[in-house]
């Protein structure tokens, strides 16, 4: 479990500074989405962090979490094909993401075993 904890430790300090910059930053035209977008997100960081403090407690949040990594990455990703986001800030972020998610999902699967071994 202790390499479970260190991914959702690592995913919410990942997420808290690429995030919390975004508080100060210019919106564009709807600022509601953006904030709204950025709060979200900033609130998944708690929730990895609670996952982090006890896995198999909050083992049935990771798929979850496994979902709220694939919801900026998918979208991202097909942009990106499509020539609608460039190689930049966002499109790496979203990378970051989709590794994280691939790290979630192997959590989950390790956290299955740590607990039927119990």
């Amino acid at each position: 479990m202790k390499l479970v904890r260190i991914i959702f430790v690592l995913a919410a300090a990942w997420g808290f500074l690429a995030l919390v910059p975004g508080l100060f930053a210019e919106a564009g035209p709807r600022p509601e989405y953006y904030y709204g977008f950025i709060g979200i997100a900033l609130v998944f960081q708690l929730i990895f962090l609670l996952i982090a403090s006890d896995p198999g407690r909050y083992r049935a949040l990771i798929p979850i979490s496994v979902l709220e990594k694939l919801s900026f990455f998918l979208p991202v990703t097909l942009l990106w094909l499509q020539g609608r986001v460039a190689t930049g800030p966002v499109f790496v972020g979203a990378m970051v993401d989709g590794l994280f998610m691939i790290l979630f999902a192997v959590a989950w699967l390790l956290s299955r075993k740590a607990g039927q071994a119990a």
